[in-house]
């Protein structure tokens, strides 16, 4: 499938795009922080069974990276990205109709599922994108399709906290759902904008996906995965245990959400010029800064202000690692490996809210479940470090627009 003279300029297609994290990330996975109190105080939740609802949310995550890319060749991105994005938002908008823990478990695996299809093949589609853009302009798009998960958190942070206080934690899961399904209005015409095949692709294997360059960013991956889930479980609930009341709850989610929806604009000029390792740990030591405020001195204000770090780093981590691969691997394998290392991601995310639910039920509280995170995000810069620049025999930022163009022609 070729681009026509009245295409859409790719980073309205990325903006358009992101819609599917918007959902994937901010609505159908991080709102679920927002929610939770409410949730613990009618279901008589304890933090562990509160952090296994989203190891359960993390397990599908698990799931949905492994079968994305065999789905995508089966029907295509733009059909298994879409197709996705309509099963998270009716996932849903289905947690409102039970306060049956098993039911709830079994949405929260179905949404994490379908949400990671959907970040994965969405991610692959922006990558399609700009194969014909330079280093500096492919980092920019990604960093627009990703700060989608930024946006779906200000606006679950704007609209959750009123309905909460309306009509439950029920209502909130309704308007989350409704605000789901309304991204497709976004999400559909993007997609058919990316030149990608939208059937079945058996006679155009990709090839095996060579894992070895990806290595130091797979372990990388997975440690981000197990550290940062911590804080974007617990805080809302450490923030209402210091005292924070709904209007309180709804700045600090609004700003997390501000912070990650501007921080891939801001970070991606550096981006595309530090090396790929380097760029990583960066950002990672900001995020470890933001773990980090809520278990300083200062009390509400403190952990407050730790939203503008770890909100303008945390999804700027994907982008970053997502680039990385990029750059070292051909771009028949890019939607591959987005998958391996979401999967990676996943298997971290499996671990670290049952770890840090389990230690947020002793006698540390909820501090020692937020201190376990920051310390497997710090321990995350190490490996970050090992990441080299570009894989040998890997295409430069010059030679990859031309080796896309050929497979293109066959799309």
């Amino acid at each position: 499938m070729t681009r026509t003279a009245t295409a859409p300029r790719p980073l309205l297609v990325a903006a358009g795009l992101a819609a599917g994290p918007a959902v994937a990330l901010g609505l159908a996975r991080f709102a679920y922080a927002l929610v939770l109190p409410a949730m613990r105080t009618d279901l008589s939740l304890s933090f562990a069974t509160a952090g296994a609802l989203n190891t359960a949310n993390a397990a599908g995550y698990l799931l949905g990276a492994l079968v994305a890319a065999p789905l995508a060749n089966r029907l295509g991105l733009r059909t298994a990205y879409l197709g996705g994005l309509v099963v998270t938002a009716a996932a849903v908008l289905a947690s409102a109709g039970t306060g049956s823990v098993p039911l709830l478990a079994a949405l929260r695996l179905v949404s994490g599922a379908s949400g990671a299809v959907v970040l994965v093949l969405g991610g692959g589609l922006a990558a399609r994108a700009g194969r014909d853009a330079g280093a500096r302009q492919a980092t920019r798009l990604l960093a627009v399709y990703f700060c989608g998960g930024g946006a779906g958190i200000l606006l679950s942070g704007l609209a959750v906290p009123p309905v909460l206080a309306a009509a439950g934690w029920r209502g909130a899961w309704v308007v989350l759902g409704v605000l789901a399904f309304a991204a497709l209005a976004a999400a559909v015409p993007a997609a058919r904008a990316v030149p990608a095949d939208d059937g079945p692709a058996p006679d155009r294997p990709a090839g095996r996906l060579p894992l070895r360059p990806l290595a130091p960013l797979l372990v990388c991956y997975g440690m981000f995965g197990a550290g940062y889930i911590a804080y974007m479980t617990f805080i809302v609930a450490y923030l209402r245990a210091e005292g924070a009341g709904a209007g309180t709850v709804t700045a600090f989610w609004a700003l997390l959400g501000a912070a990650a929806t501007l921080a891939g604009f801001l970070w991606s000029p550096l981006l595309a010029r530090l090396r790929a390792g380097r760029g990583i740990a960066l950002i990672l030591g900001v995020l470890v800064l933001g773990a980090a405020l809520p278990l300083a001195p200062g009390g509400l204000p403190v952990a407050m202000a730790s939203a503008v770090p770890f909100g303008g780093a945390f999804l700027t981590v994907v982008t970053a690692v997502t680039a990385a691969a990029r750059q070292h691997l051909q771009p028949r394998h890019w939607t591959a490996a987005i998958a391996a290392l979401t999967t990676a991601f996943a298997a971290g995310q499996c671990v670290g809210p049952v770890l840090s639910g389990t230690l947020s039920d002793g006698p540390g509280g909820v501090r020692a479940g937020l201190a376990l995170g920051a310390l497997l995000l710090a321990a995350a810069i190490g490996v970050a470090l090992l990441v080299r620049d570009r894989a040998a025999g890997a295409p430069t930022s010059k030679r990859a627009p031309a080796q896309a163009r050929r497979p293109a022609q066959s799309e």
